[in-house]
């Protein structure tokens, strides 16, 4: 209908018991079944019921800390330990249909051979689902399980001095590089590589693998994959960012992009900036920006305030996302009002899982309907077309020698 709000993506973001660091001694919250893959999947189903774009599942390569720049914490008073997202993911995505799994996984210290090969694997598992959230690590603790680098780590109150930035710019550059060479590992097996001819004895035409024979500052590698094209040719890419580095990773690898204001004005800023860096690196697609906004919600404003004040008397929330505390409806109203600064969407962090979860399905979903602000079905099947994304022909589907 005339004035109607464009269609907004939602995603939710899935860690633990939730975001806030109360949430397993709620009730309702489910401890004891956090490392279980029934916990798992009753969460994606039930995004999956809410016609929601994807689910982000969070990890780390460090136990959890509230502030994700310092050494783990030695509080016993919070959740602890954690489930790989990309196996969460991988054993999920045969449970469900329609919504996209999309796992964290690190690049700091993690091989981007073995990154493009598990998420290849998870695009053919979900049939077309997949996606990667890409994240970086400057966590002391975390470079010693490897023992390969040694990285100093960061306190927030050294973010801009020359030593800070220069290891946030080495990090980005190896992310940045990381997924350069997932990119091209995963167009590495052209579309019609696989002839699977039984009367002829050829399963595979060689001509159609290729060497991705990238050489960079931190390593080289090869290819061609071990796996065969996913079935998007190119998984979903996003990340979370805060500032120009983020922004310009995001640029020039990404699909999406998270950002955290914390109102309108600020939205608009963000999107704004993030044009134009797009514009400096020569993007042509511009990214989807999603908004990230930690939500408490409850039927009425009062309630929702009462229980964000009775989990931080137990243990207070700090969040690099804006907190909100309101009723459906009422986000409802926000979340489409924040469009008119040039967001695509959000992402929402779940205070408490499955309780705000359940919330956001089974309330907040209808009112954007109602408000004609989003889907009543989902349409396409993969996470590509679902962002208005088509899928690529292969770099090397017209260049190259056999591999």
């Amino acid at each position: 209908m005339p004035g109607s709000p464009l269609p907004l993506h939602v995603a939710v973001a899935l860690d633990g018991a939730g975001w806030h660091p109360a949430a397993w001694r709620e009730p309702g919250a489910r401890p004891t079944e956090l490392f279980s893959a029934r916990y798992w999947t009753d969460l994606v189903r039930t995004a999956e019921r809410g016609l929601l774009d994807f689910v982000t599942i969070e990890d780390s390569l460090g136990l959890q800390s509230g502030d994700h720049l310092a050494a783990p914490e030695r509080r016993t008073d919070r959740v602890q330990g954690r489930l790989d997202a990309e196996l969460i993911a991988a054993f999920v995505a045969p449970l469900t249909s329609r919504i996209g799994l999309v796992p964290t996984v690190t690049t700091t210290h993690t091989e981007p051979f073995h990154v493009a090969s598990a998420l290849a694997t998870l695009d053919h598992d979900s049939r077309g689902r997949a996606g990667w959230r890409v994240q970086t690590s400057v966590r002391p603790d975390e470079a010693a399980h490897f023992g390969r680098r040694s990285i100093p780590g960061l306190r927030r109150d050294q973010l801009h001095t020359p030593e800070a930035e220069a290891l946030v710019a080495e990090l980005f550059g190896e992310a940045a590089d990381a997924i350069e060479v997932v990119r091209r590992l995963w167009d590495s097996w052209e579309d019609d590589a696989e002839i699977r001819d039984a009367a002829t004895g050829k399963f595979l035409d060689r001509a159609k693998l290729h060497h991705v024979d990238f050489v960079g500052d931190r390593f080289s590698v090869r290819g061609p994959s071990i796996v065969p094209r996913p079935p998007q040719g190119q998984p979903l890419v996003v990340s979370l960012g805060h500032g120009d580095e983020p922004y310009r990773l995001a640029a020039r690898g990404a699909d999406v992009l998270f950002v955290t204001p914390h109102d309108v004005h600020q939205a608009r800023g963000i999107v704004g900036r993030v044009r134009e860096i797009e514009t400096e690196v020569g993007r042509d697609e511009p990214l989807r920006v999603l908004a990230d906004l930690v939500v408490v919600l409850a039927p009425t404003r009062e309630e929702a305030d009462e229980r964000l004040a009775r989990l931080d008397a137990t243990d207070p929330l700090t969040s690099d996302a804006a907190i909100l505390a309101t009723t459906p409806s009422a986000l409802a109203d926000l979340l489409v009002s924040w469009q008119e600064a040039g967001l695509d969407g959000y992402r929402l962090r779940p205070a408490v899982l499955p309780t705000d979860l359940d919330h956001i399905v089974d309330r907040l979903v209808p009112a954007l309907q109602e408000r004609g602000a989003f889907r009543t079905a989902y349409v396409g099947s993969t996470l590509r077309e679902r962002f208005g994304l088509p899928r690529p022909t292969s770099r090397y589907a017209t260049v190259g020698s056999p591999a």
